[in-house]
C-alpha cells in the first residue's frame, strides 16, 4: 500500500515538474518569436522643413594698441573699452550680456645683429568684448558708433537662433506625418496595412542651429574712424530635418 502511495506520490511531482517544464518552453518560444526580425515590413524616408528668422547677434569688438610703456598702454585702452562698453549699455543692452573675452599683452621682439640677441622694443594689448543683442534695431546705431569712441577692430557679426528647438520640433512632426502618409498610401496600393512601427531614426540638414552669418568689418588702424550706421540684414535659412520608419506590415 505504502508503494503504490510512493508511486502515486511520485508521479504527481513528474507530472507537476512536465507542466512546469511545458510552461516555461512555451515561455520561451514566445520571447524568441517576439524577438525574430519582421519579415513583412516596409521602410519609409520622409522630409520636414522650417524657416528660420535668427532673434539673437553677436558683436565682438576690441582695441588693439601698441606703444613702449605697459602701463600707458593700458590705461588708454581701458579709457577706450570703458567708453565704449557705456555707450553699449546707453542703448539699452543690459550688463550680463555683455563680456569681456580676451585680455592680452605681448612684447614686441626685435633681433640686435650687433649684440646678436633679441630684446623687446615695444608691447602690443589687446582686449575684446563680446556683446549679446536682441533688439536688432539697435545693432547698426551701435556697429556704426563704436569706431570713433576708440574701438579699432571689429571681429564680425554672428546672428543666430536662441531657442533652436521649437523650429526643429516642428520639422520633425512634418517629417514623420509625411512619412506615415507616403508609408499608408504604399501599403494601399499593394493592398495590405500598416502595423507597429518597428524602428524610426532621424538626421539633420540645412543650416546648423544656430547658424552663423558673419559681417566682417575690420577697421584696425583706423582709430577714431567715424563709420554711418551700415546696413544688417540676418535673413533666414531653412532648418530640415529627415527620418526614416519602418512599419510591419499586416
Amino acid at each position: 500500500m505504502r508503494e503504490k502511495k510512493f508511486i502515486y506520490f511520485t508521479g504527481s511531482i513528474a507530472l507537476v515538474v512536465a507542466s512546469l517544464l511545458g510552461l516555461k518552453a512555451v515561455w520561451y518560444l514566445y520571447r524568441s518569436e517576439a524577438t525574430l526580425p519582421v519579415n513583412r515590413s516596409i521602410t519609409v524616408s520622409a522630409e520636414g522643413r522650417s524657416t528660420v528668422a535668427p532673434d539673437l547677434a553677436r558683436l565682438s569688438f576690441a582695441v588693439i594698441s601698441e606703444g613702449e610703456d605697459p602701463e600707458k598702454l593700458q590705461s588708454e585702452n581701458s579709457q577706450k573699452m570703458n567708453a565704449s562698453v557705456e555707450f553699449v549699455k546707453s542703448q539699452g543692452i543690459d550688463s550680463k550680456d555683455i563680456q569681456t573675452s580676451n585680455y592680452n599683452l605681448q612684447p614686441r621682439y626685435e633681433y640686435d645683429e650687433k649684440k646678436k640677441k633679441s630684446f623687446i622694443s615695444g608691447y602690443t594689448l589687446s582686449q575684446t568684448v563680446n556683446v549679446k543683442i536682441k533688439d536688432f534695431e539697435k545693432f547698426s546705431p551701435i556697429l556704426g558708433k563704436l569706431p570713433s569712441i576708440g574701438i579699432n577692430q571689429i571681429n564680425g557679426v554672428n546672428f543666430e537662433v536662441e531657442d533652436p528647438d521649437k523650429y526643429l520640433n516642428s520639422a520633425r512632426e512634418e517629417a514623420f506625418s509625411r512619412a506615415y502618409a507616403k508609408a499608408l498610401a504604399m501599403a494601399k496600393q499593394n493592398h495590405t496595412k500598416l502595423g507597429r512601427v518597428v524602428t524610426f531614426s532621424e538626421g539633420y540638414g540645412g543650416g546648423p542651429v544656430p547658424y552663423p552669418r558673419y559681417l566682417e568689418a575690420a577697421v584696425y588702424g583706423k582709430g577714431g574712424l567715424d563709420m554711418a550706421s551700415p546696413p544688417i540684414e540676418p535673413g533666414s535659412e531653412d532648418i530640415s530635418v529627415s527620418v526614416s520608419v519602418t512599419y510591419e506590415l499586416r
